[in-house]
């Protein structure tokens, strides 16, 4: 969104036209919706800014639910924004450390900040593009003045009369819409000044699940968060923010549950074992915070195999740390006597995951032909150096 187009959106016949038009899904909707406002003689700017909001709000529903109606967004920042289960237990930390006050830095189009100003927290909100901010002020206006929005770079902003800081450092290109990502040594503002910034007040720092876990600095805590079964993040604690005695830890949020994890540091994965009669696929957060093993133990079961993150026991026990699965036998791993015995078995819906082999699921699926009445889980891994594929049921 250009600057021009949210003026022209920033009005009461805008936001009018916006409330209006309501939700849009597909391409054919917006083109619609297009010809319809150009039709009753609104100009190109407002139209493209109007069809561009109803968009975005229709998908962001996903991640801020009944609030998406009454928000703005650009492409990027509804990307990049944190989903709003995981905002509020952002604001529950800060709550939690017994702090009042808390800078967003690199607000975007404020989801934290939305979560910090609803928990009673004093928010000072800071993005360096001028429309992002614009945005994030449009959202966060119903907090009053609880809330400040200033367009300024997070190392030019005064941080006197607040407590601590949450930072969501920019990890793609600058815009609005299409950005690539960039390397740890690009983001903005840059982590040395982030881990020193973490030096002279608490603060939480938002990044890629995938960072780089040798660049996680000592003493800070490192919490993995899955949300519906997908990792979104990785949150660095620093200062009060930190837990005692916490290294590492795993949230996993499914719905309106949540489940953590944690241990002082890296814990070391159970031996390997056979294959029992039931196999647990770790949540991915689990298995990014390195914390394996304190599930295996917990199901008195050990690794299928080193260095992959299924493990397999005899106990009839589950968690909320793992989806869990009832095994029925090996089968063949050869496409050609894999599809004879699942057919044998009458299986025609076939769940496919795979870990430390290369294969394709969609592709084998096609090989396979499944035509049966029956449904189960496909496994494709190894143990050791040998291919193993594992027929079972969701537990």
């Amino acid at each position: 969104m250009e600057m021009s187009e949210l003026r022209a959106l920033l009005t009461p016949e805008g936001l009018a036209l916006l409330d209006a038009t309501g939700g849009i899904v597909t391409s054919d909707d917006a083109l619609r919706a297009v010809s319809r406002l150009r039709a009753a003689g609104h100009g190109p700017e407002l139209v493209s800014a109007v069809v561009t909001q109803a968009r975005l709000r229709t998908r962001a529903a996903a991640k801020f639910g009944p609030f998406a109606e009454r928000m703005l967004f650009t492409r990027a920042g509804l990307e990049q924004a944190t989903r709003m289960p995981v905002a509020a237990r952002h604001a529950g930390r800060f709550r939690a450390a017994g702090l009042t006050s808390v800078a967003d830095l690199g607000c975007g189009i404020g989801g934290d900040s939305l979560a910090f100003a609803g928990a009673d927290l004093r928010v000072l909100a800071v993005d360096a593009d001028e429309v992002t901010a614009a945005i994030a002020a449009y959202n966060l206006a119903i907090f009053g003045d609880d809330v400040r929005v200033q367009h300024a770079r997070a190392e030019e902003t005064d941080l006197g009369d607040v407590e601590a800081a949450w930072l969501d450092p920019a990890r793609r290109t600058a815009g609005h819409s299409e950005t690539t990502r960039v390397g740890a040594h690009e983001y903005t503002p840059s982590l040395p000044w982030v881990y020193e910034l973490a030096e002279r007040m608490p603060l939480g720092v938002k990044l890629g699940p995938a960072h780089d876990r040798a660049e996680i600095p000592d003493g800070a805590e490192a919490q993995w968060v899955s949300d519906g079964g997908s990792v979104v993040e990785l949150a660095l604690w620093f200062g009060a923010l930190a837990r005692p005695g916490i290294g590492r830890s795993a949230l996993v949020m499914r719905g309106d549950e949540s489940h953590e994890l944690s241990a002082s540091a890296d814990t070391e994965d159970e031996p390997v074992r056979p294959l029992g009669a039931f196999l647990h696929e770790p949540d991915g957060a689990v298995i990014r915070a390195r914390l394996i093993g304190e599930v295996a133990r917990s199901l008195d079961a050990g690794m299928l195999s080193p260095a992959i993150a299924y493990v397999t026991g005899d106990a009839a026990l589950t968690s909320p740390f793992v989806q869990s699965f009832r095994v029925r036998e090996e089968l063949p791993t050869d496409p050609k006597q894999l599809a004879r015995a699942l057919k044998a078995r009458d299986i025609g819906t076939l769940e496919i995951k795979k870990r430390g082999v290369d294969v394709d699921p969609a592709a084998l699926r096609r090989k396979l032909k499944l035509t049966g009445s029956e449904s189960a889980t496909l496994f494709l891994t190894r143990r050791g150096d040998t291919r193993v594929a594992i027929l079972a049921d969701r537990v």
